[in-house]
């Protein structure tokens, strides 16, 4: 009897996630065009970095560098100097600071129990790439609504 109840339930899942991949959902963008996206809206290098201790979120943008949220709305591109091979597959990470200030050639991204040194910061203007993301996602939406099917 359970193996039966456990085919019922498995074969509407299997059907719905077969159903999904013939539908077009759409992809998302690969870790090497999201990295550039961050890059493009990064600024100048920083001297320091300045926190309260811990971080809204980070993301991981590769082998030796991520983007850490200090809060919701600002985001730093931290580049590591190599090799930090774990970080594309770390759960957690850990910034060392100085009084609440990290700072690039002195302190490190802690992934895994290894220290990966921090050669550079940079601050993203996130609000910018928001504003900007949401327009190209509006003028596609406009674009596939004025195509007819």
């Amino acid at each position: 009897m359970r193996r039966f109840t456990r085919t019922v339930f498995a074969v509407p899942l299997l059907l719905a996630a077969l159903a999904a991949c013939q539908s077009g959902i759409p992809r998302h963008e690969s870790q090497a065009e999201i990295r550039a996206r961050y890059v493009s809206y990064a600024g100048a290098p920083l001297e320091r970095l300045t926190y309260l201790g811990h971080f809204y979120s980070w993301e991981s943008l590769g082998n030796n560098q991520l983007v850490v949220y200090t809060t919701p709305s600002d985001a730093f591109l931290v580049t590591v100097t190599p090799p930090c091979t774990d970080l594309p597959w770390a759960q957690t990470i850990g910034l060392t600071s100085t009084a609440g200030t990290v700072y690039p050639r002195l302190d490190s991204v802690t992934v895994k129990g290894w220290r990966c040194p921090i050669a550079q910061i940079q601050r993203v203007d996130y609000s910018r790439m928001r504003a900007d993301m949401r327009a190209e996602a509006d003028k596609a939406k406009a674009q596939s609504a004025a195509t007819p099917q």
